[in-house]
């Protein structure tokens, strides 16, 4: 595993942020262990408190791993309602020999599997899913031309390509994974979802990644949600697939607590002081001013994707290219996910 040493010049560093924020005398770099794709570094930066977000280290897809799409993203966001962190600068090569950004470090919290102490109570639990919806409402709100993001993607067909896509990430990993086992739903779900792929959905910016893990909790109460983070999959396409996607990792109290979603997903949320996943949706439509049609397809859609990401991490681990146990886990756990997304599809399993 790459240490900060392995992925930052400190010296190049130091000059760039020199050259942007004055001379200091403290200054450290410290990698963050947590997250799967692009690397994150925290920098001491005299009384400041950075973060630098590149590529991992050897060779990337073209669009996988961009930063700078996203650093673009969370700098056309600084005036704006949706919180994200102050942006400081960014550099295509050079320093690093890779892209990369400079943000603020933000102070609170990320919620992965553990509720905070503080969010303990009633009140604070319904803030929390409150807090949750209101912001993605406030990403879908976003006037993305006035703040010069009008040719940050093509929304037109973007539902569609979305169930293309991830039916060829399937089609690769099953030429590695079918030889140990076979996921026969898989096909009649894709089937389903390209021919129930709504007729001329909403454009707004998309966050494309958005769960409770990816937003950071500001200190005190009540909840209040300081920034939301992991922008590199953003674009400009159909907002109720950032929807499907939420509602996938946000756990009710009737559902099967399985080993393999409680690896993915928080279970403090089926609380009974959480909102459910109907609140949720009836809160964004509230917000937004949408009706949510079609909520059976966005739902499978996120399995459906889910799915793909685990059969290729099955495919790697079968490759030998890697010994993370979740990937391990989803030699069964892929067709776990397919028979949830049947029930989604066969009304089994209702908001």
């Amino acid at each position: 595993m790459a240490d900060a040493d392995d992925l930052v010049d400190r010296g190049n560093l130091r000059t760039f942020l020199a050259e942007r924020l004055g001379g200091v005398d403290e200054f450290d770099v410290e990698r963050h262990e947590q997250g799967f794709s692009n690397e994150t570094l925290f920098v001491t930066w005299g009384d400041q408190q950075l973060v630098v977000r590149r590529p991992p280290p050897g060779e990337t897809a073209d669009t996988a791993h961009d930063v700078l799409r996203e650093y673009r993203v969370v700098d056309a966001l600084q005036a704006g309602d949706v919180p994200v962190p102050r942006t400081v600068a960014a550099s295509e090569d050079g320093v690093m020999g890779c892209p990369f950004y400079v943000m603020e470090r933000l102070d609170g919290d990320v919620m992965r599997f553990s509720e905070l102490d503080r969010f303990g109570d009633a009140d604070a639990r319904r803030g929390i899913g409150e807090e949750m919806v209101d912001t993605l409402a406030a990403i879908h709100t976003v006037d993305y031309e006035a703040v010069g993001l009008g040719d940050f993607g093509t929304p037109e067909g973007f539902t569609e390509r979305q169930v293309d896509r991830w039916t060829e990430q399937f089609e690769w990993a099953f030429e590695e994974t079918t030889s140990e086992r076979e996921v026969p739903e898989i096909e009649r779900i894709g089937d389903w979802l390209a021919e129930n792929v709504p007729e001329d959905p909403a454009h707004t910016l998309v966050h494309g990644d958005y769960k409770l893990d990816n937003v950071i909790f500001a200190p005190g109460t009540p909840p209040e949600i300081a920034g939301v983070l992991d922008w590199e999959m953003s674009t400009l396409g159909d907002p109720l697939c950032d929807l499907g996607w939420l509602l996938f990792f946000w756990l009710d109290p009737e559902d099967d607590l399985t080993t393999l979603m409680q690896t993915m997903a928080p279970s403090f949320t089926t609380h009974e002081d959480y909102l459910t996943r109907g609140e949720l949706v009836d809160r964004y439509e509230e917000q937004t001013g949408v009706t949510v049609e079609n909520q059976r397809f966005y739902r499978v859609l996120a399995v459906y994707k889910m799915a793909a990401l685990g059969e290729m991490f099955f495919a790697r681990y079968l490759m030998g290219n890697s010994d993370n146990t979740l990937y391990q886990m989803m030699e069964d756990g892929v067709p776990t996910m397919a028979d949830h997304a049947v029930e989604i599809i066969e009304g089994d399993r209702p908001l």
